[in-house]
């Protein structure tokens, strides 16, 4: 993909882009001729030039306004949104308390609701507007300890899908990813907690047909994929980046 620009004149805004997946489609997104905004809650990451950073927490609507009107005045306008900013939970369904459920679906859920709200009115202005939303496989295939993400990331599924109907004769169009097990900062610190970090990850490694994590990079190009002009009639589209983990069966 090296000397493409087609976002050139675009700018793109990514949730949740300091670090993961999130880093790596904002570093795509400005190689490829975007002025991009990260917004997150906390930077830590280098190398983030020719990047805007806002601070947002997208389980505030007030935040999420605020960062979107920063944004926009920033850089003029807003073309292209990545609802990427997400968090994790484990364990079954017994496992996790009420306040934690409230606290995962407003941030993996409602938070996509809270920052496109604030943005629409910018997005209806583009001629090459575009949503993706970061989903995870978790949305089709059941896997332990994961009931509370994997109901988060179910409504992320619908919701894309919704959204993509709500917005297709108003020219934007909107679709997701489904990585599956992604070599995230959120995937190190599970494993870091596990009694066995060898053994955990080589499970997390054998569940994917093709015997390895997902790479943060891999993701990215999905979502740039989605998001670019040259995609002008991919909406409605759920595309997976799971190493055959929903879709293949080698046994």
């Amino acid at each position: 993909m090296s000397g493409m620009n087609d976002f050139d004149g675009l700018v793109a805004v990514v949730t949740g882009g300091a670090s993961g997946i999130g880093a790596a489609t904002a570093a795509r997104l400005r190689d490829r001729g975007a002025r991009v905004a990260v917004l997150d809650r906390a930077y830590t990451e280098v190398n983030r030039a020719a990047l805007l950073e806002v601070p947002c927490d997208v389980a505030d609507a007030e935040s999420a306004r605020a960062a979107i009107d920063t944004a926009a005045g920033s850089l003029g306008s807003i073309d292209i949104l990545v609802n990427n900013a997400g968090i994790g939970a484990a364990g079954d369904v017994t496992q996790n308390d009420d306040d934690e459920w409230h606290r995962v679906l407003s941030v993996n859920v409602i938070g996509i609701a809270r920052v496109t709200r604030a943005a629409l009115p910018l997005l209806l202005r583009s001629g090459h507007a575009a949503i993706v939303n970061t989903c995870s496989v978790l949305a089709d295939v059941g896997v332990p300890q994961r009931a509370l993400y994997s109901a988060s990331k179910g409504a992320v599924r619908s919701l894309t899908l919704a959204m993509a109907a709500d917005f297709v004769k108003q020219g934007i169009r909107v679709n997701a990813v489904t990585p599956g097990t992604a070599d995230t900062p959120w995937v190190q610190r599970l494993l870091e907690q596990a009694p066995d970090a060898q053994q955990a990850a080589s499970a997390l490694r054998a569940r994917q047909p093709m015997g390895r994590l997902v790479t943060a990079d891999e993701v990215a190009h999905a979502i740039v994929y989605l998001a670019s002009p040259l995609s002008g009639s991919t909406t409605g589209t759920i595309l997976g980046v799971d190493g055959g983990m929903s879709g293949l069966r080698l046994g």
